[in-house]
């Protein structure tokens, strides 16, 4: 009998150590080391089966035939719709709708068998809750377990086109010692039902819980064998946007929008009226930008609040940007635009909980600042945007044009944009200011 190797795994980063430690080397963690007992693995010589040699010339390549979630924001995010034989990642907070949208794509499709495996629900709950949804369940078929192996012998005999695994850290295979949820536990149901997806062409869902940092738990090697990761964000109200983070069939950092109603899981189909609050009066340090997310543009309001501080150190607080960048943009401000901020707290709030992560904000952040500043508001149907460089110049973005046009949708008369982004025609009832540098937007101001 062979002798059973032990090796010690993190239970934080999935690095393996020949003997025990009290701190991680890897990721500095305190006491997540533990003993993990694993199988003597085969040598080179070992009689074993020969992997198939094709060259790529002969490989016959067609059309793969997506299958439509039922909501179009969905099949948005995910390129197009589910690819068949692939697998899908869901994380998100406690109770953000993960297993709701899953119980809804599996409802919604009509003609399709659809499997639903839940660890942490029974049968009778999973029912319950469809029914109070108001959802169809025809061609639904549901599992109460906890074992890989039995959950896939019973989907290859049923032979469904989605699988839902809620969830992937309640998963267990047998011959691993560790319990569910460990590191070797979840990155062995995740192989495990990665190679039976591209084996019987099933589309698989999997719903991943997330630490209190907010990353995906369990080992970093899950994001990198599957093929799509998504993340379902709660923007703190009954809206919620589901991002792409890693997509193999379509676009990343794709967006979706949907509110979550009394039944359900609901697609906006036009998330840039949610995010904007045209109010009546116009108000001091609010602007309209115009962002890129994924393959389109949303148009987002931000807004800055510029005070007095009596602080030996004025407070700079971000929500939904980067709070160095705005540091450096109040250099900047004050360098080419002669207006100081050193004795002044400035807090900055995009409105709806979107996070923005590109550079397009910059101009539209800096006026805004200008605006509380100055307690002066900005003219009523202007849009802004355009990056700021250190040396005060305004650079171009990527699709300047269909921000305009998006812009002009909404009724928008007037753009303060990078001069390189001014287009050859004039788009029909807008004004279009092009600048070159930062002062040239302050005297538009």
């Amino acid at each position: 009998m062979a002798k059973i190797k032990k090796s010690y795994v993190c239970q934080n980063c999935g690095a393996v150590f020949g003997r025990w430690e009290g701190r991680c080397p890897e990721c500095r963690e305190w006491n997540r080391i533990e003993e993990s007992a694993a199988a003597p693995t085969p040598g080179r010589g070992y009689a074993g089966a020969v992997a198939e040699i094709c060259p790529m010339a002969e490989v016959k390549t067609r059309g793969v035939e997506r299958i439509s979630t039922g909501m179009q924001e969905f099949d948005r995010v995910l390129g197009g719709g589910l690819v068949p034989g692939s697998v899908v990642l869901i994380g998100g907070d406690p109770g953000v709708g993960k297993s709701t949208a899953l119980l809804q794509v599996c409802c919604n499709l009509r003609g399709i068998k659809s499997i639903y495996v839940s660890g942490e629900e029974s049968l009778a709950q999973i029912a319950m809750r469809a029914r109070r949804l108001g959802l169809p369940a025809d061609d639904v078929l549901l599992i109460s377990d906890t074992e890989i192996e039995s959950i896939c012998a019973a989907a290859g005999r049923a032979a469904p086109r989605v699988l839902v695994i809620d969830s992937i850290q309640t998963m267990q295979v047998a011959g691993v010692s560790s319990s569910p949820g460990s590191v070797s536990q979840v990155r062995e149901s995740a192989a495990h039902l990665t190679r039976f997806a591209k084996k019987s062409g099933i589309a698989i869902f999997l719903v991943g819980h997330v630490t209190k940092t907010g990353g995906l738990a369990g080992p970093r090697v899950l994001e990198h064998i599957i093929d799509v990761v998504v993340y379902l964000e709660d923007t703190k109200s009954r809206f919620r946007i589901m991002r792409a983070i890693k997509n193999r069939y379509g676009a990343v950092n794709e967006l979706g929008v949907f509110a979550m109603t009394e039944g359900g899981m609901k697609e906006v189909s036009n998330p840039s009226a949610i995010f904007l609050s045209r109010q009546r009066e116009q108000m001091s340090g609010s602007a309209v930008m115009v962002i890129w997310e994924g393959s389109r543009p949303l148009l987002v309001e931000i807004q800055a609040l510029v005070d007095t501080s009596y602080a030996e150190h004025p407070r700079r607080l971000t929500v939904g940007l980067e709070a160095n960048r705005l540091t450096m943009l109040l250099a900047v401000l004050h360098k080419h635009g002669g207006l100081v901020s050193f004795d002044k707290d400035v807090f900055v709030n995009v409105v709806g909980g979107v996070k923005v992560v590109e550079t397009s904000a910059d101009l539209a952040l800096l006026l805004a600042i200008v605006s509380s500043m100055k307690d002066s508001p900005l003219p009523d149907g202007l849009v802004i945007f355009g990056e700021v460089g250190l040396a005060g110049e305004i650079r171009p973005v990527a699709n300047g044009q269909e921000r305009l046009r998006e812009a002009a949708k909404h009724g928008f008369k007037r753009a303060i944009i990078s001069q390189a982004n001014v287009p050859n025609r004039a788009i029909a009832g807008m004004r279009i200011d092009g600048v070159n540098k930062l002062s040239e937007a302050l005297e538009i101001m």
